[in-house]
């Protein structure tokens, strides 16, 4: 049985704060990555990400050179599609992606049972729906990236502070005005005076 996960915003004020890396990982075009992101930005997390999502608009106010990007974009995705894209191919041609994949499907993460994976081992090998094989190239190059430049604490310290700085336009005041302004067509109503 899973032990039930407390999301609270008790939880997340501790858990945003200490975060130095946000990784936000959906595949570009499925609109996963919310506003989460959003937040450990602005406590200074640097963004590893796809360009999905409220990732696009990080990176946009942060700036391209403090944030890390990988993966397809949205027309790489739809065109691997229409081509007809064979998740096994890229397992059968990459042999990290080959070897950490066989560490899961072997049973060692799931104390010996190799059914426990199974419906993801199928799903991967058959759909890949969310294209992980074939981003995952990507990534391992990105999380290289992403090490050497934390090795240099000035230059990361640096990128953390742009983070907070720039995304002050994701601010829930900010998001409330427009929201009354371009959705719900309302206006501030002045009480008293």
């Amino acid at each position: 049985m899973m032990p039930k996960i407390n999301n609270k915003v008790k939880n997340g004020q501790r858990i945003y704060s200490a975060a130095d890396l946000s990784e936000q990982i959906s595949t570009a075009g499925k609109e996963a990555s919310g506003t989460g992101n959003m937040k450990f930005a602005m406590n200074g997390a640097v963004t590893i990400g796809t360009l999905d999502g409220a990732n696009v608009e990080i990176r946009d106010a942060v700036g391209h050179e403090n944030f890390f990007l990988f993966g397809l974009s949205t027309d790489e995705v739809a065109q691997r599609k229409a081509e007809g894209y064979h998740p096994s191919a890229m397992y059968e041609t990459n042999p990290e992606l080959r070897e950490a994949v066989d560490l899961i499907d072997s049973g060692l993460f799931s104390n010996g049972d190799r059914e426990v994976f199974r419906p993801l081992m199928e799903s991967l090998f058959n759909y890949d729906e969310y294209m992980l094989f074939a981003d995952y190239p990507s990534y391992i190059d990105c999380q290289q990236r992403v090490s050497e430049n934390y090795q240099d604490q000035k230059e990361w310290i640096r990128m953390s502070i742009l983070n907070t700085a720039r995304v002050g336009r994701f601010s829930s005041d900010r998001s409330i005005r427009e929201y009354c302004r371009v959705i719900w067509n309302v206006s501030p109503l002045r009480i008293g005076k």
